[in-house]
């Protein structure tokens, strides 16, 4: 067993309260949350012992939606309009990518997500093979989502995608899903649908990221795209959309009424122009929302402290109300909240028998003193400096700057450069 002493710890089962304690791991999973008694400590058996020096131990950040590998375009095309980035830009130098390129490049996201206190991602992408293999190599959780795309045939891809990757390893799980409503034809949309009937499972996707996205769709079918994929039973079983900048007010009360996470990626959102998302109606209608990074080429980091922090200044903003969408509506958001909108219902909060997937913040440090409030501390000022542990699956993959994922990061870092110099 694995014992964090001398801890503050924030569990997110009650909110942000903080209780002074410990906690234990064993295996894979958390054995015990609170103070111990000296018999417990008595007959306890720990093959290490971290004191946490007073800092919060708390559930790790999940990021609810990202594009790992594209780690290569990050900072390659800047300042332009989404569709324009996509297609103009990313779209051909994503052409040119190998599996053994997404490999590498998988492990450069992974380095970054570890240092900002994430063990888990949200990834739609490809060559998912490739993808997998860095994962497990790494000691990292992801649940993969769908990219499909392009024409119904399509489908039979995702069905042996499925198969393939749900039970490969405790850390890989594969949802249903597909890029979006504008490179998706009708057949395929009709054919997820099904598919979702059949078999039970929710269905993710990016949604109503742009207002030209939405114009579109209703010109061509009569429907936003949430009332598009609702009609089709895409919905039906619940699911998670990605972005949700421009949702109408019945695309609300589908997501609300079908159990759909809205999953908000505000840097993304923000450097593209393309809105920000109704996060405080979301949370009156009884949305329930997670957090993600987006892609590093469109972010362009994979920062959850900076994402955390645009959440609640954007909502703010919006709403013209300093109020708006408090740090603790933050945290829940981006720990149990995006945990939950990825399917990792057992990795949400700390909790005895719950995934040993857990952080520890440095509040011994500049931007965490005076600690007048430690919950606003971490979204207000908090920043990935403030990291000192990140665990996985009762594993040590980062700490105090040093990554224990099997690969030596200066290696991960020239890989990276070579592909990308490669492609020019």
């Amino acid at each position: 067993m694995i014992r964090i002493k001398n801890a503050r710890v924030m569990t997110m089962v009650n909110g942000t309260e903080i209780l002074n304690g410990e906690v234990w791991t064993d295996g894979d999973k958390i054995a015990f949350v609170g103070t111990p008694t000296d018999e417990q400590l008595k007959t306890a058996v720990f093959e290490r012992e971290i004191d946490a020096a007073g800092g919060v131990v708390m559930p790790s950040f999940k990021n609810a939606h990202t594009h790992s590998a594209m780690t290569f375009l990050r900072s390659y095309a800047d300042d332009l309009p989404l569709q324009e980035w996509l297609f103009d830009k990313i779209f051909p130098m994503e052409a040119k990518l190998t599996g053994e390129h997404i490999y590498w490049l998988s492990k450069l996201a992974i380095l970054e997500y570890l240092t900002s206190g994430m063990t888990a991602s949200f990834d739609m992408y490809f060559e998912p093979e490739a993808y997998v293999k860095a994962n497990i190599e790494s000691g990292f959780r992801t649940v993969l989502c769908g990219s499909v795309s392009g024409e119904a045939s399509n489908i039979e891809r995702l069905k042996g995608y499925m198969k393939q990757f749900n039970g490969i390893s405790p850390l890989i799980s594969y949802r249903l899903g597909f890029h979006a409503e504008y490179t998706a034809s009708y057949e395929l949309m009709e054919a997820l649908g099904e598919l979702s009937r059949e078999t039970g499972l929710p269905v993710s996707t990016h949604i109503s990221e742009t207002e030209k996205e939405v114009r579109e769709c209703v010109e061509k079918y009569g429907k936003t795209p949430a009332e598009l994929f609702d009609s089709l039973g895409i919905y039906d079983n619940g699911g998670a959309g990605f972005h949700c900048v421009h949702l109408t007010e019945h695309d609300m009360e589908i997501f609300r009424d079908r159990g759909v996470y809205a999953v908000t990626c505000p840097g993304s959102n923000a450097k593209l122009a393309s809105g920000i998302a109704p996060l405080c109606r979301f949370r009156e209608m009884g949305i329930p929302i997670g957090v993600g990074t987006d892609g590093p080429s469109s972010n362009n980091c994979l920062d959850m402290f900076r994402e955390m922090f645009l959440v609640t200044a954007l909502a703010k903003l919006r709403e013209k109300d300093a109020a708006a969408f408090p740090a603790a509506d933050v945290l829940e958001a981006a720990t149990a909240g995006s945990a939950r909108a990825m399917g990792l219902d057992d990795c949400d909060v700390l909790a005895e028998g719950k995934q040993a997937d857990i952080i520890i913040i440095d509040l011994m440090q500049p931007n965490m003193q005076p600690l007048n409030s430690i919950a606003e501390n971490i979204v207000y000022s908090g920043s990935k400096q403030n990291v000192a542990l990140t665990m996985c699956a009762g594993k040590v993959l980062y700490e105090r700057g040093s990554f224990f994922i099997n690969e030596d990061a200066d290696r991960i870092y020239a890989k990276a450069n070579e592909i990308i110099n490669s492609m020019r």
